[in-house]
């Protein structure tokens, strides 16, 4: 367990938190519940209603759907955020590497934070907008290495 000093001095760290006030860090903190999951253990599945936001504090998690890795987050890095927002099923699953540690946000918990603070919610965007373009790369990067596919056409029946 974090004391609350510590859970204040990490919260401060978060790209997603770094830019406000510590005053409304310390409220926000003090709401988090802090998770311990253990070694090959599944934080959440893909297709599952989600409504919470997790900060990983320690340990490594893999994004995955299915068997396919998309990413392995470490501690500071946040993940569940896109279901608090368009309020769809989980679009991967998350299974952790090694013993992991993490505070957890509700949704409700985030919305009155963006009240309070706006900031928050540019920093989400930006967190979003980050890893689209890390996808997009990704893509475009595989695209590069695979041959172009030929479109063969089939000649129509009459």
């Amino acid at each position: 367990m974090l004391t609350s000093v510590e859970r204040l001095l990490f919260v401060r760290e978060v790209p997603i938190f770094k830019e406000l006030r510590d005053d409304f860090l310390v409220r926000l903190a003090s709401v988090m519940d802090e998770l311990s999951f253990p070694s090959k253990h599944r934080i959440f599945t893909e297709g599952q209603e989600g409504r919470s936001l997790y900060i990983l504090v320690s340990g490594t998690v893999r994004v995955h759907i299915g068997d396919r890795d998309l990413a392995q987050l470490k501690a500071g890095a946040c993940f569940g955020e896109m279901s608090l927002f368009d309020a769809e099923p989980r679009s991967a699953s998350i299974s952790t590497l090694e013993q992991s540690e993490c505070l957890m946000l509700t949704q409700m918990q985030l919305y009155d934070a963006i009240d309070e603070t706006p900031g928050i919610a540019v920093n989400i965007i930006r967190l979003l907008s980050r890893r689209i373009r890390e996808l997009n790369q990704k893509l475009n990067a595989k695209e590069a290495i695979m041959p172009p596919t030929e479109t063969v056409r089939v000649p129509e029946m009459r």
